[in-house]
Formats: structure tokens, C-alpha cells, sequence
């Protein structure tokens, strides 16, 4: 069987803000960023939350970095974790779970104010295939962690589950295979809410930020629960149900892996390695950033011997089941006709070399207009940004979340 490939040429940047401010030039950023599907699940017992500090070891949970190159990190976190167990966890498809695990990730202490309720908490949301321990990476957590940096972890209490269908949270792999609920992002975002208030004791978000999936998860949280955040920052993503190109790759991808006879509906016993295949070809054209891969493939031997590394990593952490139920979350997903009901301040963000979210549909433009207090931040193409996956490369865009910081602070808290 041989992979069918979307392929589209990326077009010169346009950048600036939408909405009611002035336009914005963009930053800088490294590397590109593809989907990495991690660690088999375990089952531990839920921790209290508790302060850490900057490690002088690699921190035992690790990102696996992909692209050409990665780069050296300042300094490393070890988070605390744990797991909460949801007792019969109810799907909007009518299947039920009598246990679902959400596996987390936390740095930094939650602080409270006078009437009890949380003030300094973040939780940070990974993209398709991903999992929280994207966020300990160097790019990501060696910009905006340390000390006086914008997340930095004695200010505020970072948040970072493993959302379901990934990582240590309960998903197919774990033994139920293609029996497994069929999630969609509104049971992933129920399940996360349940988590933040119920497992880790916490009333209110500071602020919320996704990245990809994380990213539309993130306008779901504005329309479902308005008043429980102070600000959102969505990055890498559109606000409105997938379809051209975004669908086509994702159903191609899932259809890679259904179509393949190895995958014997889900109750295979080694991996459909044919339908894999497909996927991740699939994976590495969404992720890739033009600039990026021509500046580190120069040669088509660079480039060769790149797509066989990245393809023997990929046969050997993908899961079939996993990954196809991952993508397939994104089925029913549209928040496009609930944007009015987001109130808070929202810092949307994307890259115009994003081959997901392409900037000449003009759909982020067009849906900004309809959140009452949402500004749209377009990065232009550089040598700074990685396509998708400039969403976690904080040095590009930590001067929006700065603005966003300001913008949202509570009125007791400015006042200080």
C-alpha cells in the first residue's frame, strides 16, 4: 500500500493583529516540531501538588525532540506526578468508563486569595499525539519558567495532564484496543475540567493556553466554562470545524491505518506497519516548516537519510489504535458558531507557514471578529518560525503572552 501525500507550497508571510489594534511584527523562534505519540501508560496514585525548582538533572519524563536538529536546554524541571481517576466517565458518544485515568504534570505552588480562590494557576494543553512533557522541553520551558520569566514557577502553578488517548491517560493502547470509548475533544476537555477542579483542588485558571489540538481545546473551554479563566491563548489553530485540506489529511491518515489488513479492525497483535507508515509520512508533511527543512536538508541525501531516522523513531513509538483514535477526536469539532460567548481576553496566534492552518483562508481573520475581547497575531515566515510547530517555540511569541498578562490581571492584583 503506498501513502497518498497532500503536498502545497507555502506562500510569503502576512502578518499583524486583528481587531481593533495596531498590526505586529513577529519574533523569533528554531527547529521544526512533527507529533510524537509517548509512554505507555501507568497507574499511580494521585499526589498532593507541591513546589519544585529548576533540576540540576535531566528531569526523569522527557520530550523526544524532533526535526533536523534540537537544542540544548538552559536548564531542566522535574515535575511533580500523579494520576486522577474518574469514576464512570460518561462519552457524548453514550459509552462509558468505569475508570478514566488523567495522568499530570504540575511545577509550582497554587496561591489562593482571601475568599479561597486560586489565582496563579496555568494550564497548558499538547496537540495531537502529544503529551504534558512537551512542555518541559527547552524551548518551551526554558523560555517562560525561570526565574522572572513570564510563567516563572514561584509565581505561578503550571498544569499539564496528559489528555485522554495519550501518554500515561487511560487510551487504547492500555488494552481495550478499537473497544475503547470513541473521545471527542468535548469528552477531552470534560475530563480536563474534572482533573483541574475535582483531582487537583483548583477553582479558577489564570490563564489557558493550547497549542494544535490544545489549541482548539482551549476555544471549547472559553464557550463551556466563561467565567472560570481569566485569558485564553490559543496557538495553532482555527476556530472552526475542520475541513478541506485539514480533513483531508487527517481522513487520509486514518484511512491509511483502517485500509491496512494488519490492523485487523483494531484487534492486531503487532502493528499494522504499512498503515503506519502512511501516518507518519502524513504526520511529517503537516509538521514541516519549508524555510527550516531546506536551510537543514540541503541535499537530497540530508533529506533522505532525515525521513528514514524519523521513520524507524516513529515505527517504534506509534501506536496504530492510539493514533487513529487521536486524530479522529477532532471529528466533531466546531466552536465557530459559539465564539460570542467567550468573554474574557483571548491572544490567538499563528504562523504563516503553518501547513494546517494555512494563513490565506483568511478563516482566523474572519472568526476573531466574533469574540468580544479576541485579538489574531499572524507570525510571518523566518528562519525563527517551524510551520505548526512554531506553537512551542516560546521565543517567538512570549511578547504576545506578555501582553496578554497585562491585559487580563485581575483588577485587585493591578492595583498592588
Amino acid at each position: 500500500m503506498s501513502a497518498r501525500m497532500l503536498l502545497a507550497k507555502c506562500r510569503d508571510a502576512r502578518c499583524g493583529a486583528s481587531k481593533n489594534k495596531s498590526p505586529r511584527i513577529g519574533i523569533s523562534g528554531l527547529v521544526v516540531a512533527l507529533v510524537a505519540l509517548l509512554a505507555p501508560g501507568a497507574r499511580a496514585q494521585q499526589v498532593t501538588p507541591q513546589t519544585t525548582q529548576p533540576a540540576t538533572q535531566p528531569a526523569t519524563s522527557s520530550t523526544v525532540q524532533n526535526g533536523p536538529a534540537a537544542a540544548a536546554p538552559a536548564h531542566t524541571y522535574t515535575p511533580v506526578e500523579g494520576d486522577f481517576v474518574i469514576r464512570d466517565f460518561q462519552f457524548k458518544s453514550g459509552e462509558t468508563l468505569p475508570e478514566l485515568r488523567m495522568h499530570y504534570r504540575t511545577l509550582g505552588t497554587p496561591t489562593r486569595d482571601v475568599s479561597g480562590r486560586v489565582t496563579n494557576a496555568v494550564l497548558i494543553l499538547h496537540g495531537t499525539g502529544g503529551w504534558g512533557g512537551n512542555f518541559l522541553a527547552p524551548q518551551f520551558a526554558g523560555v517562560l519558567y525561570g526565574s522572572s520569566e513570564l510563567l516563572d514557577i514561584t509565581r505561578y502553578y503550571i498544569i499539564m495532564p496528559d489528555n485522554i488517548g495519550h501518554g500515561k491517560s487511560s487510551k487504547p493502547s492500555d488494552g481495550m484496543h478499537a473497544h475503547f470509548p470513541k473521545y471527542e475533544y468535548d469528552d477531552m476537555v470534560l475530563a480536563q475540567h474534572e482533573l483541574v477542579e475535582k483531582g487537583l483542588g483548583v477553582n479558577h485558571l489564570r490563564l489557558i493556553m493550547g497549542t494544535s489540538m490544545g489549541c482548539m481545546h482551549s476555544w471549547i473551554w472559553g464557550e463551556t466554562y466563561p467565567d472560570f479563566m481569566d485569558a485564553l491563548m490559543p496557538l495553532a489553530c482555527l476556530p472552526v470545524q475542520i475541513a478541506g485540506r485539514n480533513r483531508l489529511w487527517r481522513k487520509m491518515l486514518m484511512d491509511g491505518i483502517r485500509e491496512d489488513p494488519e490492523w485487523k479492525d483494531g484487534d492486531y497483535t503487532s502493528e499494522p506497519r504499512a498503515g503506519l507508515e502512511i501516518a507518519a509520512d502524513m504526520l511529517l508533511i503537516a509538521g514541516s516548516a519549508p524555510l527550516q527543512m531546506q536551510a537543514s536538508l540541503p541535499t537530497r541525501d540530508a533529506a533522505d537519510h532525515y525521513l528514514q531516522d524519523v521513520m524507524r523513531r516513529d515505527m517504534e513509538i506509534l501506536d496504530a489504535n492510539d493514533l487513529l483514535y487521536a486524530v479522529n477526536a477532532s471529528r466533531n469539532y466546531d466552536p465557530s458558531g459559539g465564539l460570542g460567548k467567550i468573554t474574557v481576553p483571548v491572544m490567538f496566534i499563528n504562523s504563516a507557514d503553518d501547513f494546517i492552518n494555512p494563513p490565506e483562508l483568511d478563516i482566523a481573520e474572519r472568526e476573531i471578529q466574533k469574540v468580544k475581547n479576541g485579538k489574531f497575531v499572524l507570525l510571518p515566515v523566518s528562519e525563527q518560525t517551524h510551520g505548526h510547530g512554531t506553537h512551542t517555540w516560546a521565543a517567538v511569541w512570549q511578547q504576545y503572552l506578555k501582553e496578554l498578562l497585562e491585559e487580563s490581571q485581575p483588577a485587585a492584583a493591578a492595583a498592588k
